[in-house]
């Protein structure tokens, strides 16, 4: 083979041949711009991202936070921390406009993410969502698939803003997210504007809840086929999927939390977003992988039999299979919610270092 003839990868192929989305699973400038190279056409972010990236890239974001702490010399290490995280989004932004301009908003996407901490005020949700929707034309903002986070969803939804629902492990949050969303999309519509450019997500942390399931096997002594616990993020997600296409949701389905290719190659073919994290998207491109479309294709019946006998999948697999009232408490929910909370802290700290460095 002719070495200088360049051979896209099976992200690009896929990219080109599907209408799967490809989004990166962070803001930061350097992955993002290669990510887009690879056919990505959005981009999301989580405190966590946001730590890491800051953490990462001290050369860049050590001066900036010492500037914005200059200009703003009342403003605590959080308020600090927080106009880095907004000045790294509307920047990334930037990358995105042009695919949003072309496709009329359905992707072309950077996410923002509301602070965990406002997780108990679903007022307070919604009108950060809607600040941040306000940073630039293409911001989705980021609420949690809580009791308290679907109520600010479907409040945010209907004063304009781009919902990516986060936070969100099952198909009982996704499509009781999905709804509210839907909501929302017609009560404003109902009162005369226009939604052509809103292009909501509903994100299932698929990763997430296969860890947890690996967890309460070994803690509940239940002896499964180790292999299906890979499955079962990937089965709420086609469940999932096949339950908004049939109630005719607007939103889509988003991928996130990677732990294997297949919770990439498993939604090739589907209307869905994928947002694998940046090193997972470098694994994929530099394999020998041939895309085919396996949305349609159903999880083994095995997996699903063997997934069956942990009450936390039934919880997590069916429609029904929590109240609302119960999302915040369900396992991988409380320890992703805690996680980003943590997150929270820890970019609170990382300001103080660079802004009060220990002696």
């Amino acid at each position: 083979m002719n070495e200088n003839v360049y051979v896209p990868g099976p992200l690009l192929t896929a990219a080109k041949k599907f209408e799967t989305a490809l989004w990166n699973d962070s803001s930061d400038l350097e992955e993002l711009r290669q990510s887009i190279s690879y056919g990505a056409v959005g981009a999301t972010c989580n405190p966590v991202i946001a730590y890491t990236t800051i953490a990462k890239r001290p050369e860049i974001w050590a001066d900036r936070i010492r500037n914005i702490a200059i200009a703003h010399p009342t403003w605590s290490e959080s308020e600090i921390g927080w106009q880095a995280v907004e000045d790294m989004s509307v920047e990334a932004a930037k990358l995105l406009a042009d695919i949003f301009d072309k496709t009329n908003g359905h992707d072309g996407r950077l996410s923002v993410q509301t602070d965990p901490r406002l997780h108990r005020n679903a007022a307070a949700l919604a009108d950060q969502a809607e600040e941040f929707h306000n940073l630039a034309k293409n911001i989705i903002v980021k609420i949690p698939a809580t009791k308290t986070g679907i109520e600010a969803i479907e409040i945010a939804t209907e004063r304009g803003v781009s919902v990516n629902v986060t936070v969100s492990i099952s198909v009982a949050q996704a499509v009781e997210a999905a709804a509210a969303i839907q909501r929302g999309l017609e009560k404003r519509e109902a009162a005369g504007f226009d939604t052509s450019q809103m292009s909501p997500v509903v994100t299932i942390m698929v990763g997430r809840l296969d860890d947890w399931l690996k967890n309460v096997v070994k803690r509940d002594k239940i002896f499964v086929d180790a292999s299906a616990l890979e499955w079962a993020g990937i089965a709420a997600v086609k469940r999932a999927y096949k339950i908004f296409n049939e109630r005719g949701y607007r939103a889509r389905v988003l991928v996130a939390a990677f732990r294997n290719v297949y919770q990439w190659s498993e939604f090739q073919g589907g209307n869905i977003v994928v947002s694998p994290p940046f090193a997972w998207q470098q694994i994929i491109h530099n394999s020998d992988y041939e895309p085919v479309a396996r949305m349609s294709v159903e999880v083994d019946p095995h997996y699903i039999e063997q997934l069956r006998r942990i009450p936390d999948f039934n919880r997590a697999y069916e429609v029904d299979g929590m109240s609302i009232e119960e999302f915040e408490g369900f396992g991988p929910t409380a320890r992703t919610l805690r996680q980003f909370l943590a997150a929270d802290n820890d970019l609170d700290v990382l300001i103080r270092d660079i802004l009060i460095p220990a002696q």
